[in-house]
């Protein structure tokens, strides 16, 4: 029997809030097929049929396991990859419907507001210098600052500096200015957003991608008991012509948790493999991140300030004098597809598989039963 949502609505059956969830989800899960499909379809072209038993796998796990089969076209992509299913994987829809509003809620959604960052963690590895936010431009400790002053405050010590728009992401929203091209009408256009010092990166990075500033994505989560451990680090690289990193022309390499060495083999946007650099020929084998240990500490000091969201994508770089400096934080729905299948199952042991199986409470009904 098909039911049709917008009825089911009209003849109170189901709440108006519920159906909204179910057709957002419901997209979001066609996006995430159709995404996942495309990347299987290159892998299966490059690395022959996958195990028709380790299909089986996935689907079981995810019906049984996850709670619906449309969590399966992410382990389908994972099992492609490394040619075996594993029990414990997280696809990544099944992370953005069911891990990141259970363990996350909205507060995850305060890293997208960039100027609050300051305001959080009161920490100067963030290279944060300024904000405009709702037609001010305020100091990192929310100090307003005059529009005339503005320009002398930013370029004091710097002549080429960045600005990042709120919510931007994947590269995109991230403009740079130096002091002869400033314009002051052009950020109040852009809208909200934080100013940042211009890095220059560590020569091992600079080596591999000289033009756009390489980032770790180090991942870190705070279990049940509240214990903060990292859980997955690649890095990116941009290619020759980018000015910053994007995801739709990056190189990701994954990176070893406890010694920082780089795998052997980089990814291309479209999963397949590199051994070098496609531009610079820098091959990733025998690298090391510069400072990791000081990478690892700091992100994880960090998360102390943030509980609240339990898990976060950190961006990291280290700089040409060894200094770890933190790009931007996701609280957010942070990506963990290229980790779960290059590093993972990452999160098994945190129980977020039986997530989908706890029932939400509907809070309104709860009040009227106490009132």
């Amino acid at each position: 029997m098909r039911f049709d949502v917008k009825t089911l609505v009209k003849n109170g059956l189901l709440p108006a809030k519920n159906a909204l969830r179910r057709a957002f989800d419901y997209h979001s899960h066609w996006e995430h097929r159709i995404e996942a499909n495309s990347i299987l379809k290159t892998l299966e072209g490059k690395l022959g049929k996958t195990d028709p038993k380790n299909i089986k796998l996935a689907n079981e796990y995810a019906r049984e396991v996850l709670g619906h089969t449309h969590y399966a076209p992410w382990l389908y992509v994972y099992t492609a990859l490394t040619g075996t299913f594993k029990e414990g994987w997280i696809p990544d829809n099944y992370y953005g419907s069911v891990v990141v509003p259970r363990l996350k809620g909205s507060y995850g959604n305060i890293s997208s507001l960039k100027p609050l960052t300051y305001t959080i963690f009161k920490s100067d590895t963030f290279p944060d210098i300024a904000s405009f936010v709702n037609g001010l431009f305020l100091t990192i400790d929310n100090t307003p600052i005059n529009h005339r002053d503005v320009e002398n405050f930013l370029f004091n010590s710097a002549e080429k500096i960045v600005f990042k728009v709120d919510n931007s992401k994947q590269g995109d929203g991230v403009f740079f200015f130096e002091k002869k091209s400033f314009d002051i009408e052009k950020i109040k256009l852009l809208g909200n957003g934080v100013f940042q010092s211009y890095l220059v990166q560590h020569k091992l990075f600079d080596d591999f991608a000289p033009n756009s500033v390489a980032t770790l994505r180090m991942t870190t989560v705070v279990n049940d008991g509240g214990s903060i451990s990292l859980r997955a680090c690649y890095l990116r690289l941009g290619r020759i012509n980018d000015t910053h990193i994007q995801s739709k022309s990056h190189i990701r390499v994954p990176v070893d948790l406890s010694s920082g060495e780089f795998s052997t083999e980089g990814y291309l946007p479209n999963w397949l493999t590199v051994k070098e650099h496609p531009d610079t020929k820098m091959k990733f084998s025998g690298c090391y991140i510069p400072s990791f240990a000081q990478c690892v500490s700091t992100v994880l000091e960090l998360h102390k300030k943030a509980p609240f969201a339990r898990s976060i994508g950190w961006d990291v770089t280290v700089d040409i004098d060894n200094n770890v400096k933190l790009i931007e934080w996701n609280g957010a729905h942070n990506d963990i597809r290229f980790t779960e299948a290059t590093q993972g199952p990452s999160f098994a042991d945190l129980g977020w598989d039986r997530l989908s199986s706890v029932r939400e409470i509907d809070i309104s009904r709860l009040v009227g039963r106490i009132q």
